[in-house]
């Protein structure tokens, strides 16, 4: 396949770009979170635990990746059991620590909520080249370890309770 002709666009015309995606995103995050009966940080918590796929994870690390308090976690993991979404166990390793895994059942309907948007993005991938959808893969990979850095560095989570 050959690349389509484009027009110019500087670094500043692309963060203008990513911002409007990203807030759109939020506002999509919304919907998908209350389409599911979650709050949309439940739902992200829910998102880091079914990418552990059959690892399972504990309270600190969802707490840590979601920039919450180890006492609000508490709160979206009782929230997302009774929700049918997450099981809970004790570590075997140290009884004091819990590991959370994603319920199979829970994943797909998530998937199936994510399902439709995800085919019409992966639509837009048919406009690229194969080595335009490397860049794009290079770039979101390198500004989301940029953003994880930052967040690490200069948004301290809150202090736990």
């Amino acid at each position: 396949m050959e690349g389509k002709s484009r027009p110019r666009a500087t670094p500043q015309d692309v963060l203008g770009a990513v911002d409007d995606l990203v807030a759109t995103t939020v506002v999509g995050q919304q919907e998908f979170a209350r389409n599911l009966g979650l709050g949309v940080t439940d739902l992200l918590c829910f998102a880091y635990v079914a990418q552990a796929g059959d690892k399972s994870v504990t309270a600190g690390d969802l707490a840590a990746r979601a920039h919450v308090t180890t006492g609000a976690v508490t709160g979206i993991v009782n929230r997302l059991e009774r929700g049918g979404f997450v099981s809970r166990r004790q570590d075997p390793e140290d009884r004091r620590r819990v590991r959370i895994t994603a319920v199979p059942a829970a994943a797909e309907r998530v998937r199936e909520v994510y399902g439709p948007y995800h085919a019409k993005l992966l639509e837009l991938f048919d406009d690229f080249t194969p080595d335009e959808i490397a860049v794009i893969a290079a770039w979101s990979a390198r500004a989301s370890e940029v953003a994880r850095t930052y967040l690490d560095e200069s948004c301290a989570p809150p202090p736990a309770r």
